[in-house]
């Protein structure tokens, strides 16, 4: 794992450049820009405006092109990947279809909300605190797509072609991958988390690991992931063994009749222990345990707030409805 992992602004080469978290945890996302000619590309905002802000000074002052942002993609529908739309609302935004419904479900004022009952909530609401007290999300407009798509979606930037890749239902319900080949790169949103553990919100893990196979395939040298620093192909393949590990870890216990959370407190991760994040287990489980079962309703997300954080210490024992 890296020692002293860059952030900020990095150039990957061809007037294409990689925004760098300063964590790979919760909320603290990577964004990408593509620039030829006189036209300009930016993949994702961030969680609140004022990293967005910081964010577009950067590249600005790197590329005056950015000065204007032409088009915004959002690779899926979670807010630290959207919520600072609105400084760059004079774009094209274009998500997926299925991102662009998932968007109205938690919108920045729904956090905003959220964050301030997170006193009178005991120990998931300083879980909460811990994952996402960093961020401003009050005063947010949300501003969404202006345009969407399915399946594949071909761009150009100047005389670059961008392709847009949907590879979900996956880490969310729309997944997208963006694709730039003169630039030899490849931006991947959250289905990759680097030194950090992925989180399958949505599923089935059979589309995650086909994504991962596909980012395999490409021929590029710049795999840009959602959290965490830029990787190579092994990275990819990390985190396709890892989903491919607690998938059959948890089809095991599924199998043996135990509950999703006895399940995620019984697989031990081993060398993915040293991973940030990794109580990320219980909701990974349980959307493992929905597609086994075939359940079409998720389980609600205070509950797997819950579960995460007696995993991570928070709280001790906290009591759980034993479902499958």
């Amino acid at each position: 794992m890296s020692k002293a992992t860059p952030h900020g602004l990095q150039a990957l080469g061809n007037s294409a450049y990689a925004w760098l978290a300063p964590h790979a945890s919760w909320g603290w996302s990577n964004a990408g820009l593509i620039v030829d000619g006189e036209e300009s590309l930016l993949i994702d905002t961030l969680f609140d405006l004022p990293l967005t802000e910081q964010m577009l000074r950067a590249m600005r002052a790197a590329e005056p092109r950015a000065g204007r942002i032409d088009t915004l993609v959002n690779t899926h529908a979670n807010g630290d990947h959207c919520h600072g739309n609105e400084l760059v609302s004079d774009a094209r935004i274009i998500a997926s279809s299925a991102s662009a419904l998932e968007m109205n479900e938690l919108p920045p004022e729904a956090m905003a909300a959220m964050m301030e009952m997170t006193a009178n909530m005991g120990p998931v609401g300083d879980y909460f605190r811990h994952c996402f007290g960093q961020f401003q999300f009050a005063g947010i407009r949300q501003t969404p797509p202006t345009q969407t798509f399915d399946g594949h979606l071909d761009l150009q930037v100047g005389d670059k072609p961008v392709h847009l890749i949907e590879v979900g239902p996956a880490h969310t319900r729309g997944d997208v991958l963006v694709h730039s080949p003169r630039d030899r790169a490849v931006f991947t949103g959250d289905i990759l988390f680097i030194e950090g553990t992925p989180v399958m919100w949505q599923g089935p893990v059979a589309n995650w690991i086909k994504a991962c196979r596909l980012i395999e395939a490409m021929d590029v040298d710049h795999i840009v992931p959602g959290h965490g620093p830029i990787t190579d192909k092994m990275g990819v393949v990390a985190v396709r063994e890892y989903l491919e590990y607690v998938r059959d870890q948890a089809r095991a216990r599924f199998d043996a009749g135990m509950s999703a959370f006895e399940a995620a407190r019984d697989i031990e991760l081993s060398e993915y222990s040293a991973w940030s994040d990794p109580e990320r287990i219980a909701v990974n489980v349980d959307s493992l345990y929905r597609e086994f079962s075939g359940a079409q309703a998720s389980t609600d997300i205070f509950e797997l707030f819950t579960r995460m954080a007696e995993l991570a210490g928070y709280g001790g024992a906290l009591q759980h409805p034993q479902d499958r």
